[in-house]
């Protein structure tokens, strides 16, 4: 496998893992705005929905430049990424998890800088998971 087949693979991947991602963050924007917080009126639903809907997508466009940065690292050091359909998976259900936690359990929540530091660590680490050495190809 050529580099650039691995690079066309952890490009696919990063996308894969930025549309997990911010679909579980937008799944728990709902899941907070209908049933976790004081609404006093429309304006406030949509507020608290939207807040959360950007913030989701942030974070998940963030992953997804993360697991790029990562992949394409590997692919240079001659490792290819596999299952990345269940690695991007894999990210979503942590994101959702760790978000679901945090709304039910707010003991949970830590603050901005080491939840994000927790995502940073878990999406690299799923990543490299992920990445298997690929073996050189038989001279012909």
């Amino acid at each position: 496998m050529e580099t650039g087949d691995r690079q066309r693979i952890v490009i696919y991947y990063s996308i894969w893992a930025t549309i997990c991602a911010a679909a579980a963050g937008l799944v728990v924007a709902l899941i907070h705005t209908w049933l976790f917080s004081y609404n006093p009126g429309r304006s406030a639903v949509i507020e608290t929905l939207f807040s959360g809907a950007v913030a989701a997508v942030a974070i998940a466009a963030g992953q997804g430049a993360l697991t790029l940065v990562t992949g394409s690292l590997l692919a240079r050091l001659g490792r290819t990424l596999q299952y990345t359909l269940l690695l991007g998976l894999l990210i979503g259900v942590f994101d959702f998890v760790m978000y679901f936690l945090q709304m039910a359990v707010p003991a949970t929540e830590f603050g901005w800088i080491p939840d994000l530091a927790i995502l940073v660590g878990v999406t690299v680490a799923i990543t490299v998971a992920g990445a298997r050495r690929v073996a050189p190809a038989a001279a012909v």
